[in-house]
């Protein structure tokens, strides 16, 4: 697998105890430093993944990251009694050694060894109602060959990672979401939210996790 690009991936504790990973070079972090497990919580699965009520969900996340997002999900599957397919896109999966120091195994540590355990490349059986492929690519050589009924668009911010942040990459998920399918995300920006209209989405903006005022959350209305 292509390895972690020369940055360097530091442990950093947020706001709610939970780790995230901050990259000095880009002035970037994983996940929210006023809480991590609040923010995936909040904008993944309350927000997202819990708006769906079908036997079976397919979720497609964009940045793999932790693994947060993803246990969360397997989580709230178990809760739900809801089968879920779980695709996660990495470019650049995080080193071993960072990923054995994350503290979200205190959540549920056997869901949490068994996502990041399972083989990349392969669809993975992590629990009764949970199954996941992880694949090692760039988000736009992506083929969407399946269809979502939820998407989590968790990439860097625009103004770190712009080239992910596309029209043309935005029309392609909307190609590939079911009827009444959701996409969430974190940034709220003007850009991004004419670009989903443009797609084709129902954009609304509603209330962020702690620490921002606003996140989106785009459907697809229409087949």
């Amino acid at each position: 697998m292509e390895k972690f690009p020369n940055i360097t991936p530091l442990l950093q504790v947020t706001a709610d105890g939970s780790h995230t990973i901050s990259l000095p070079e880009m002035d970037e972090h994983y996940h929210s430093i006023n809480g991590a497990i609040q923010e995936s919580q909040h904008v993944y699965i309350e927000a997202g993944f819990k708006q769906i009520r079908k036997p079976e969900i397919h979720v497609i996340e964009m940045g793999f990251g932790t693994g947060l997002n993803a246990l969360l999900t397997a989580i709230a599957s178990e809760t739900q009694e809801t089968k879920v397919i779980y695709t996660a896109l990495e470019k650049f999966p995080l080193p071993q050694e960072i990923i054995n120091r994350l503290n979200y195994s205190d959540i549920n540590p056997a869901l949490f060894h068994a996502v990041h355990q399972a083989e990349w490349g392969k669809v993975e059986p992590v629990a009764p109602s949970f199954y996941i492929e992880k694949i090692q690519i760039d988000f736009r050589a992506f083929d969407f060959r399946d269809k979502y009924d939820v998407v989590y668009y968790d990439a860097f911010a625009p103004g770190k990672q712009p080239e992910v942040w596309s029209q043309e990459l935005f029309n392609r998920i909307f190609a590939a979401m079911n009827t009444q399918g959701v996409v969430v995300t974190y940034c709220a920006s003007g850009g991004v939210r004419r670009m989903m209209r443009q797609a084709g989405f129902a954009v609304e903006r509603i209330a962020g996790a702690a620490g921002k005022r606003e996140m989106l959350r785009c459907r697809r209305l229409k087949p």
